[in-house]
């Protein structure tokens, strides 16, 4: 459990550019054997987009809501749109690779930005925009110490992001793509076991 072990020091620096993995035993509806990407994490709080959870709606969709004269090439078109969580989901969040150029753009990473924008959903769907990208409708947030607290209660379990994993692996391999770099057997972890 190679990347379990140094917990204490990621929460000291922060869990920023690390996916929370969601244990076997948490069940909760929304929840369940979801991978989170951390955009920020300090002492005001958390926030993170959910990575492996399908919307009902499309990339096409969703655009044509935004802006029904954006051109939409067919290989972007059916590209899945996400329930980054269970806030705000009536706003979008697009984590996508660094690219200059937009403003409105953070950068969380040197390879990782994430915006609010509707500006850059019309160059997602053409080669204008950045070649990976992932949108979602909605975030997850944590009040003050209450991710910590769900850290310590075993509910989900931490590993450095990593863009591949992000951006090329398919949405329902996700989560077993994140318990793998863990290095452990998640069915044989259970709700007792601490972090080393």
């Amino acid at each position: 459990m190679k990347n379990i072990k140094t917990l204490d020091n990621r929460l000291e620096n922060g869990l920023k550019n690390h996916l929370l993995v969601a244990m076997p035993s948490l069940e909760d509806g929304f929840f369940e054997r979801t991978v989170i990407y951390v955009c920020e994490h300090n002492t005001e709080g958390a926030m993170g987009i959910v990575i492996n959870l399908p919307s009902t709606m499309t990339f096409q969709e969703l655009i044509s809501q935004a802006d029904e004269h954006a051109i939409v090439e067919d290989n972007k078109s059916q590209q899945i749109v996400l329930c980054g969580g269970p806030m705000h989901q009536d706003r979008g969040f697009i984590l996508h690779e660094s690219q200059a150029g937009w403003s409105s753009s953070v950068a969380l990473t040197p390879a990782i930005m994430v915006t609010t924008s509707k500006d850059i959903l019309a160059v997602i769907g053409n080669d204008l925009g950045p070649g990976k990208a992932l949108i979602a409708l909605g975030h997850a947030g944590w009040e003050p110490g209450q991710l910590e607290q769900e850290l310590q209660e075993n509910v989900w379990l931490t590993v450095e992001a990593d863009d591949d994993l992000l951006f090329n692996t398919p949405v329902h391999s996700k989560w077993r793509a994140a318990v793998n770099k863990l290095g452990v057997d998640v069915w044989q972890l259970t709700q007792e076991i601490g972090h080393a």
